[in-house]
């Protein structure tokens, strides 16, 4: 990492990276041929992660979590990013949108996911609301002081099939200077209630054995112990979750980068051509050089928005900063790496070519990188009333 550390979470990032160097990452080429995780090795992992203290190490200790914070997750989270996505989010980080549970809620859906009991996905993505949330269709409109809910979602991520779903869906309509708002309410929604469906979804070439999932809501009763939160409340909860997901995804870019560049700087020190190892020639040398400044950078960005949210300071343009710089400075590394090893960087044989297929998604999830341009010209031009 290009960043100093102190001792303890030096200690952290040891123990997160020979863990994942010893039970992950010899698994990998196995699970990108098959496109799936064995639920034996799932488990296995799970298992060995419980012994070290990493599952759900993002959650409170008072709930039975690790109680990292933001700063010491984004050093595990970087970690992360150097092992196959597929294997390694088999070690949950229940989503921080279960914090808002409330009395039952917390027994029954918020500790279970600590304990590794169950598990959660979170439903906001639909097939014709991506990047514009606010054009979801799926509704859930009042009977009595039940919901009744209609709609589908797709591209809903888990490494395997989740017990609930977080689910959003517009509860109304409200008036506001801007005109015209639909009013988002987060559901809990078990997976074996009447009129549910989750079904395994498209396959993606990036990050191969971590799934994508479809959810159908066929009249579906909900209580008003399904609520998360409180009504119409549901897209600012997303959003607070969003944001450090995206310093999340900053962070696992930045440790795919390193991986990658430590391969492509072995090659280029070993490979020869003309007599010369071919890194002693400028088109070489100097990828190497703006892999390091690219990668050096991207760092301080993800430790500078950790720092403010430890602070309580971070604002969505840091998030969004983060995530666009990050993820196109990992495409940039990814490119460079296969360029430098020439044809045999994208022979299966060697793992450079998967770590470039799973560098794509990096720009698309989480809001792409238009999206988060977006969120960054917004929050220059609006305190000027533009």
């Amino acid at each position: 990492m290009n960043i100093a550390l102190s001792h303890e979470n030096e200690m952290l990032r040891d123990t997160v990276r020979s863990f994942f160097e010893n039970e992950v990452i010899p698994h990998e080429a196995l699970v990108d041929t098959l496109g799936e995780v064995p639920e034996e090795l799932g488990l296995n992992i799970v298992a060995k992660a419980k012994e070290l203290g990493l599952y759900a190490m993002n959650q409170p200790e008072r709930f039975g979590g690790g109680g990292l914070n933001h700063t010491q997750m984004a050093i595990v989270e970087r970690e992360f990013g150097r092992t196959s996505h597929a294997l390694h989010s088999w070690i949950a980080r229940p989503t921080d949108l279960l914090l808002a549970c409330e009395g039952d809620q917390v027994e029954t859906y918020l500790l279970p996911c600590i304990t590794g009991e169950k598990r959660e996905l979170f439903a906001l993505t639909e097939p014709e609301a991506g990047s514009d949330a606010m054009g979801m269709k799926t509704t859930a409109k009042p009977d009595g002081s039940d919901w009744i809910m209609n709609g589908s979602k797709h591209f809903i991520s888990a490494p395997t099939m989740a017990d609930f779903a977080i689910v959003f869906a517009v509860t109304g309509v409200d008036e506001t200077k801007r005109g015209p708002r639909k009013r988002i309410t987060a559901f809990l929604v078990d997976r074996d209630m009447p009129g549910v469906t989750f079904r395994e979804g498209n396959k993606c070439v990036s990050n191969r054995g971590y799934k994508t999932y479809e959810l159908v809501f066929d009249k579906v009763r909900l209580g008003p112990g399904q609520v998360l939160g409180e009504e119409g409340r549901g897209f600012e909860l997303a959003g607070k979750w969003l944001g450090m997901g995206r310093i999340w995804v900053g962070a696992t870019c930045c440790g795919k980068a390193e991986r990658m560049m430590e391969l492509a700087t072995d090659w280029a020190a070993n490979r020869k051509q003309f007599g010369k190892p071919i890194g002693t020639f400028q088109a070489t040398g100097f990828r190497l050089a703006d892999m390091l400044i690219g990668l050096r950078t991207a760092d301080l960005l993800v430790m500078d928005a950790v720092r403010r949210a430890d602070a309580g300071e971070m604002l969505d343009q840091d998030a969004a900063m983060v995530k666009v710089y990050c993820s196109e400075m990992l495409n940039k590394v990814a490119d460079d790496t296969v360029q430098i090893f020439g044809g045999m960087g994208l022979m299966e044989e060697l793992p450079v070519q998967r770590l470039w297929r799973d560098s794509r998604i990096e720009r698309i999830w989480d809001g792409t990188s238009e999206i988060q341009r977006h969120i960054i010209t917004r929050s220059i031009l609006r305190p000027l009333g533009a």
